[in-house]
């Protein structure tokens, strides 16, 4: 064998040994390097009330949008989603809790809120909080909102960022799945991550 065939497979053997450690980890560990920015924390408020946390959902997955009940698309679709996904999770979906945080604390009181996200499916939880609250919860799953003014003080639109963030039943970030994913495609992944946490027990 040449020196330089040599040398290019010793090459080739150090990088597998360097992947190796990375492909023995759990596929919900390895995509959690998708947004190491994201801090999976927020303390808002629930619709009677109380005080709402990540900590409430420990050993049940979190499905997270961030949205306003004013939105004329972006917000509604994916609330669709969200319902379709735990209705086709079946039984599952008592492993998943979804959540709808708003980035409109100013019209979104909890009982609209929790109005707005039982037309959707009653599993849904509605969450807001004071402004800061919800600004402090926003910016550390890096979501970016701001008002468009209106005819009038009232009448005004939120711009915001869109998708569903996942976080596992450690209350760990999994993955954001981006705005339009078809909902076949999340679930199937959904399912993945359901059957890898399950086998780690």
């Amino acid at each position: 064998m040449s020196m330089l065939r040599r040398c290019l497979l010793m090459l080739y053997l150090g990088s597998l040994l360097i992947a190796l450690p990375a492909l023995a980890e759990p596929a919900h560990k390895l995509l959690a390097g998708e947004a190491s920015a994201v801090n999976p924390r927020y303390l808002l408020i629930g619709p009677d009330g109380q005080a709402v946390s990540d900590q409430d959902w420990r050993g049940r997955f979190q499905l997270i949008a961030f949205g306003y009940t004013y939105c004329p698309d972006i917000c509604p679709t994916t609330l669709v989603d969200m319902a379709e996904l735990l209705k086709q999770l079946g039984p599952d979906a008592d492993r998943v809790q979804g959540i709808f945080i708003s980035v409109d604390p100013e019209r979104d009181t909890p009982r609209v809120l929790q109005t707005y996200t039982r037309f959707f499916d009653a599993r849904i939880l509605g969450l807001s909080g004071t402004p800061e609250l919800v600004q402090r919860a926003a910016r550390n799953y890096r979501v970016r909102y701001a008002k468009v003014a209106g005819k009038d003080a009232k009448n005004y639109a939120v711009d915001h960022s869109a998708g569903l963030y996942l976080l596992d039943p450690a209350g760990q970030f999994v993955k954001k799945f981006a705005y339009g994913r078809p909902v076949d495609e999340i679930l199937a992944e959904l399912r993945v991550f359901l059957s890898t946490f399950e086998t780690q027990r």
